[in-house]
């Protein structure tokens, strides 16, 4: 029986961050107004003996609970909603279609500080403005002060002056020459309020001639602007996708609208800021994971409070609200770093549509290597396909050719006739790219005398030797351990490394190629703020002559000088049991060949490998990525796996070895009670890797042809699960969708 709470104050139904798959009721406080409380408001609220941020999702006039139970929230953090209804709406949806707890999807929304109750309060930026002096000055006056003519000349050209951040990208070490200015009263700081954009300009580059295909991408999709549609940009590397990203853009702030730019990788996000800032007047916003808690707090509420109309970021920012929407962009849409792997596991393009849909603004989807699945829903006439086959300028594709390594010698991986094309090359004073997708020195250390080998004990893994460090690392739980040099099992001398990383390579290539400058880019290289811009600086700069790397590598950046691309170990992604593996290697090795011959020198792509008749490799070479996807469709296709089917993964971790198998034979019993269709469940199996971070891992797979069956079996399954009775450190997780089966 329902009950008014006392003096009937309405009942405020709120999420809290909390692994609960329900909605809890409080107390509005009395000194509050009810016609004030608005859902998308953060209030904060008494949950144990601990106070939570909590998010209003409705007032209601009623509650199940008794008048005793129901509790007051402390305080109410916003005097108007942070969320839109089109937001709330976005949130809900999300939560249903992945089965996750609304309170940690409503979580996942906002940047950590509004999430930990800061004030949701814009601080105004510091920006450095001309003094009449300044402005008035020929900046010819400081011939002899290069960095200081430079950075006047881009203070000149900004009116409106120019942040720390945009001083970053237009002027490199700016502070010093930003000092010597100030004291000459050249120019000063300006803590003034926050420029809207319309009282800026919209552009202060002058667009690219587009190429007849990019010219018809770009009406195709002003046409729809102002309704929703999805467009997949199928554009071969270099054909310039960016560049009808800006055209696009440009007609959308024309529009006094905003757009939201998605990036996969934090590494493409320095570039493509820079072209931005180059090409645009006003104000953006970037937002990725090695930014403070403070900058993506103002970017997300300059976003929110419309004083940005350009958000640049990676997945977390697909939540930011957006007053004016105008536009979503996916560059890259195929990379798997768009699916959240822990948590509340979203896939950011899948919900970038649905949120197109809800605000009514078209979504743009590019990449050189569409996804298996966003191809079938073009084919399918769900998205609409655009195509720019050919290279932008004056760059052709390059040539690519299998180099059979069997039975040849190699030299840490590389072998003869590969060592001499990197020596032509070079003579050419042209610049060499080597991909290795496996960083450390080696991914093994075996005693030749025994065979002991040395593995992680928490995870089902090799350690990998990183030999600068002298350590043994694991690349999956972090744990390492100094490198030894006897073996732990027999004593003997020795221990050999087998296999190959960056590092073992990048310790040879000085030997092979004296006086000659590399660098190597991985994550252990790159960990340090402002790394990865300065090794991009000295590659286009001209100051690197073989750039070694991984998948950093691999997408999105413009080498105009590298002229000869090899991949050093292209078997490695052959065999697998994950059936997205094969769409994940021909993906890395276009994108990787895609970084040859870029600008008007003809390029040279070599990948080494030990199955020069492999069905995949044959196939890229011959018929290129669309080939390989049509063979790709017709194989998933005759095997019912997506995007012929749908799938979800329940995955169960615990200390104890047997407990997750048993604990999904129960969750098995339950589907078979509770599904009406035709669904599929396939296990439990044990995780391809067992034990992790020493928990053991067990895994129950789902799939149906009818998303729907799917969905109502999730509906009825997902809560009975906490129903079953398991020990406390047991864990479990459903991932809709699974982009991997690790």
């Amino acid at each position: 029986m329902t009950e008014l709470p006392q003096d009937n104050l309405p009942v405020l139904r709120v999420a809290l961050d909390v692994p609960l798959y329900r909605l809890f009721d409080y107390e509005a406080p009395e000194a509050i107004s009810p016609g004030t409380l608005k859902p998308g408001m953060r209030l904060l609220a008494p949950f144990g003996k601990t106070q939570k941020i909590a998010y209003l999702v409705s007032v209601e006039a009623t509650t199940e609970l008794s008048r005793k139970q129901l509790k007051p929230v402390v305080r109410v953090l916003d005097p108007e909603p942070l969320l839109s209804p089109d937001d709330l709406r976005l949130l809900h949806w999300a939560s249903r279609y992945y089965h996750h707890p609304l309170g940690e999807v409503f979580a996942a929304a906002f940047p950590a500080g509004l999430r930990q109750g800061k004030a949701a309060v814009l601080e105004r930026p510091i920006r450095y403005v001309l003094t009449a002096q300044g402005k008035a000055i020929d900046p010819a006056h400081l011939q002899r002060a290069p960095k200081q003519k430079q950075l006047l000349e881009a203070l000149q050209n900004s009116p409106s002056g120019l942040s720390e951040e945009e001083l970053s990208v237009a002027v490199e070490n700016w502070r010093p020459s930003l000092k010597k200015l100030t004291a000459k009263d050249l120019l000063k700081i300006d803590e003034g309020v926050i420029m809207p954009d319309d009282a800026m300009p919209l552009v202060k580059g002058n667009p690219i001639e587009c190429n007849p295909e990019q010219a018809a991408a770009v009406h195709d999709v002003c046409d729809e602007l102002g309704r929703f549609g999805v467009f997949l940009l199928e554009g071969v590397t270099g054909s310039g996708k960016t560049e009808v990203y800006m055209q696009i853009i440009q007609q959308v702030l024309a529009s006094g609208e905003q757009v939201l730019v998605l990036l996969p990788e934090i590494t493409l996000t320095p570039q493509l800021e820079n072209r931005f800032r180059q090409r645009f007047a006003v104000n953006i916003a970037v937002s990725h994971s090695k930014l403070t808690d403070a900058q993506r707090q103002t970017a997300w509420l300059s976003m929110q409070q419309g004083t940005c109309s350009i958000l640049l970021g990676t997945r977390s920012a697909l939540f930011t609200p957006l007053p004016r929407p105008g536009l979503i962009i996916l560059d890259e849409e195929h990379d798997t770093s768009f699916k959240q792997q822990e948590g509340f596991r979203f896939s950011a393009r899948d919900v970038a549509v649905v949120r197109g849909k809800l605000l009514n603004i078209p979504v743009l989807l590019g990449s050189a290597t569409p996804s298996l699945e966003s191809l079938y829903n073009a084919q399918s006439g769900r998205y609409r396909l655009l195509q720019l086959p050919n290279r932008a300028g004056n760059a052709s594709a390059p040539r690519v050719r299998l180099l059979d390594i069997r039975n040849k010698a190699l030299h840490e991986g590389i072998s003869a006739a590969l060592l001499a094309e990197i020596r032509q090359t070079l003579d050419k004073n042209e610049q060499v790219l080597l991909f290795l997708n496996r960083r450390g020195f080696a991914p093994t250390l075996i005693c030749h005398d025994c065979g002991w080998v040395a593995r992680c004990v928490h995870c089902d893994a090799n350690l990998v030797i990183h030999f600068r460090e002298q350590k043994l690392r694991c690349h999956h739980c972090a744990s390492e351990k100094p490198l030894v040099k006897s073996c732990p099992s027999c004593t003997g001398s020795t221990l050999t490394p087998l296999g190959l990383g960056t590092e073992r390579v990048e310790k040879v290539l000085p030997e092979l190629f004296p006086g000659k400058n590399i660098i190597r880019l991985d994550r252990d290289t790159t960990q340090r703020k402002g790394a990865l811009e300065n090794y991009l600086q000295q590659i286009n700069e001209g100051h690197a002559d073989i750039i070694l790397g991984t998948q950093m590598l691999a997408k999105g950046h413009h080498f105009p000088n590298v002229t000869l691309v090899a991949i050093l170990d292209t078997d490695s992604g052959l065999y697998s049991i994950d059936f997205h593996a094969a769409e994940k290697l021909a993906q890395m090795i276009v994108q990787v060949v895609g970084r040859a011959g870029r600008a008007d020198k003809l390029g040279t792509v070599i990948l080494q490998t030990r199955h020069p008749e492999h069905p995949l490799l044959t196939t890229l070479i011959r018929e290129g990525y669309n080939g390989f996807a049509r063979q790709a469709l017709d194989e998933r296709k005759a095997a019912v796996l997506p995007p012929f089917s749908y799938q979800a993964l329940l995955r169960v971790q615990a200390m104890d070895p047997f407990k997750p198998k048993a604990f999904l034979e129960e969750v098995k019993k339950l589907a078979a009670v509770m599904q009406r269709g035709e669904t599929q469940v396939l296990g439990p199996v044990a995780a391809p890797m067992a034990k992790r971070a020493g928990l053991y891992r067990y895994q129950l797979l789902l799939q149906d042809t009818n998303r729907q069956a799917l969905q109502q079996l999730l509906d009825s399954l997902t809560p009975a699960i906490d129903s079953i009775k398991k020990e406390k450190n047991l864990r479990w997780s459903l991932d809709v969708d699974p982009v991997d089966l690790y």
